[in-house]
């Protein structure tokens, strides 16, 4: 069975909606940013913006999504072994992608920032285990993906609110101890 095409005007039309909604997020509050603005700024009528998405929300969830996955570079990260070089690539992803957004996505969106993070990573996260661990749909591969991604997740927060070194210094101190486990030894 072949797989359907989408259209390529149907794509274009979806980016145009979720650039213009970039730009606007640049010059105004989220909550300022009307679904009138979007269209006016894209050059679409409602309906055609109503086709693509349900609400400015679902709006926002995407391009958060779509962003998030380019910083991430997924197709390489899909083909990728799971290694302190990649947990380190990741990690410097996700800053990237908080820093991109702390002048665009205003207070009151963290939630859903972090749940699109969370949620993007535990896929990667499945995903580059079970290369590793052949063993399909496996209960402790799903929870150390969980573990993996809001860790990582909060470990950019909290990078973000208090450091003072740069993201790959942050990380490299803690990707022993996630690499080996909490019985690394530090002293050898």
């Amino acid at each position: 069975m072949t797989e359907a095409k989408t259209d390529p005007r149907i794509l274009r039309t979806r980016k145009l909606i979720m650039d213009s909604f970039i730009e606007l997020s640049g010059k105004k509050e989220f909550k300022d940013i009307t679904i009138k603005d979007i269209t006016t700024e894209a050059m679409v009528n409602r309906a055609t913006f109503y086709y693509h998405f349900a609400d400015k929300y679902d709006l926002l969830e995407k391009v958060l999504s779509e962003v998030l996955l380019i910083n991430l570079n997924c197709d390489l990260i899909g083909q990728s072994e799971l290694n302190e070089e990649m947990i380190s690539n990741i990690f410097l992803a996700i800053t990237n992608f908080q820093n991109s957004l702390s002048n665009r996505c205003h207070r009151g969106y963290e939630d859903t920032i972090a749940r699109i993070i969370k949620e993007q990573l535990e896929i990667i996260f499945y995903k580059m285990l079970l290369k590793r661990h052949s063993t399909d749909g496996d209960e402790a591969l799903k929870i150390t993906a969980v573990m993996l991604s809001w860790g990582l997740y909060g470990a950019s927060v909290e990078w973000r609110r208090n450091s003072e070194v740069p993201p790959e210094k942050f990380i490299k101190l803690a990707i022993p101890y996630i690499t080996y486990g909490i019985n690394f030894d530090s002293t050898n």
